[in-house]
């Protein structure tokens, strides 16, 4: 017959934050080692991907490293992955754009222009 394993939390629940594992001490006894959640990726806040370059971990271990490790070294680096940061500086050079085309041609249009 199996040995018997006992909680080492007051939690007795099934949920995701008591999740844990039998583990065979040297001694040879059965325990529970209580496992913490993993870690997800930080995610791209435009397109949804997983941001390259910066660790998944949980939320108050970012604390405790240093901020190169959180962030790249770009305009809106530890937020926006690399292609939407392109697509913005693009759309917004785009607009700039269109504002010169329409003052160009509201100029032309003019009767006492050149």
């Amino acid at each position: 017959m199996a040995q018997r394993v006992t909680l080492r939390k007051r939690q007795p629940y099934n949920t995701t934050s008591n999740r844990r594992r039998v583990v065979k001490t040297p001694g040879g006894k059965l325990v529970y080692h209580h496992l913490k959640k993993l870690p997800t990726q930080p995610k791209c806040g435009d397109c949804g991907i997983g941001l390259p370059g910066i660790p998944a971990l949980r939320p108050r271990q970012y604390a405790t490293i240093s901020k190169r490790q959180k962030t790249v070294r770009r305009a809106y680096g530890g937020s926006r992955c690399g292609d939407c940061v392109k697509s913005r500086i693009l759309r917004a050079f785009l607009v700039e754009e269109a504002k010169i085309v329409k003052r160009v041609i509201k100029s032309q249009q003019k009767p006492g222009a050149k």
